[in-house]
């Protein structure tokens, strides 16, 4: 298996491609999907450690793909599966999703019409204070206040609090792209070609259906590496100690029905000692988002796998 994977990072994104050639599959893949929403623990910057690790024997144009903490779906669209089940607690997300595989058109227009501006940043932000209000709005309309707070927000943060109403600050950039049609089409004709089943919910249920040859990859909210590493919650329910303990239980189950498993995580001790029998890759990734600037940069984490890999990145 050999890898062509130039790349350049960032956390609101830029364009990335990457070929690569398996001798099962002889399948060759550039990556011209870009993600629609900025997403805090991305995996953008890390997506060539995490193709060079793929298993040989996941062929994305037969095999089903599964991704039971979506997010940003960089990996989705970077491996751009014909068969996909993924998942996400976030059913503001998944909805984002739908509506542009859906209604990009109109999902489009209405973006166009949003301007970067503080008093309407608050105007929309404030739409779920009010059950009734929120309740009202159609999906397209949920999923447009959903891009804009996104892409206008301080550092893309998606942040809610305890009774669930997104609290993050407004971002003060100078020129976002808040509407950015290319993307939106592009992502748009990628979830119209292929078979992607889009699920809110537990992220054990989302693997339920995974067979041998299937191909699973993992990216829960990270085990902090401090106490006051606290960015994990983008749902009010949060993810606690037990659901990383269940989650492990949940790879061990997988690896007995024999499904290949990927995880990302945190190089924290309790990472290295639930995985202690899988195989376990530290990568350098950049944090872009802390509360002390010091907390800032470079930091370890780790790729785990149930199976052997040989890496090439380049």
């Amino acid at each position: 298996m050999c890898f062509i994977v130039p790349y350049s990072w960032c956390l609101c994104g830029i364009g990335v491609w990457y070929v690569y050639a398996d001798q099962n599959s002889s399948l060759e893949k550039s990556m011209a999907v870009q993600p629609v929403v900025k997403w805090v623990g991305g995996k953008r910057q890390l997506l060539p450690e995490i193709v060079a690790r793929v298993p040989k024997a996941f062929d994305p144009g037969t095999s089903t793909y599964y991704e039971p903490f979506l997010g940003g779906a960089a990996v989705l669209f970077g491996l751009s599966p014909q068969k996909a089940v993924v998942n996400d607690s976030n059913e503001g997300l998944i909805n984002v999703y739908q509506v542009v595989r859906d209604d990009v058109d109109e999902l489009i227009v209405l973006l166009s019409t949003y301007p970067n501006s503080p008093d309407f940043y608050r105007e929309i932000r404030a739409l779920d204070r009010d059950d009734e209000i929120f309740a009202s709005l159609s999906d397209v309309e949920k999923a447009a206040r959903f891009i804009y707070l996104n892409k206008t927000c301080f550092n893309g943060l998606y942040r809610v609090n305890k009774k669930g109403y997104f609290n993050t600050s407004f971002g003060k950039y100078k020129n976002p792209k808040i509407c950015d049609e290319e993307t939106l089409r592009d992502v748009s004709k990628y979830l119209n070609t292929a078979n992607i089943d889009f699920r809110v919910g537990d992220f054990e249920q989302c693997v339920e259906g995974a067979v041998e040859g299937d191909f699973v990859y993992f990216d829960p909210p990270y085990v902090p590496l401090s106490t006051t590493s606290s960015f994990t919650r983008y749902t009010s329910d949060g993810f606690a100690l037990e659901d990383q303990l269940r989650l492990r239980h949940v790879v061990d189950d997988l690896t007995e029905r024999g499904v290949s498993v990927m995880l990302s995580n945190s190089s924290s001790p309790l990472v290295l000692d639930l995985y202690t029998n899988y195989h376990v890759f530290t990568v350098r990734a950049n944090r872009r988002v802390n509360t002390v600037g010091a907390g800032r940069g470079k930091i370890d984490e780790v790729i785990i796998t149930n199976y052997p890999v040989s890496v090439t990145v380049a």
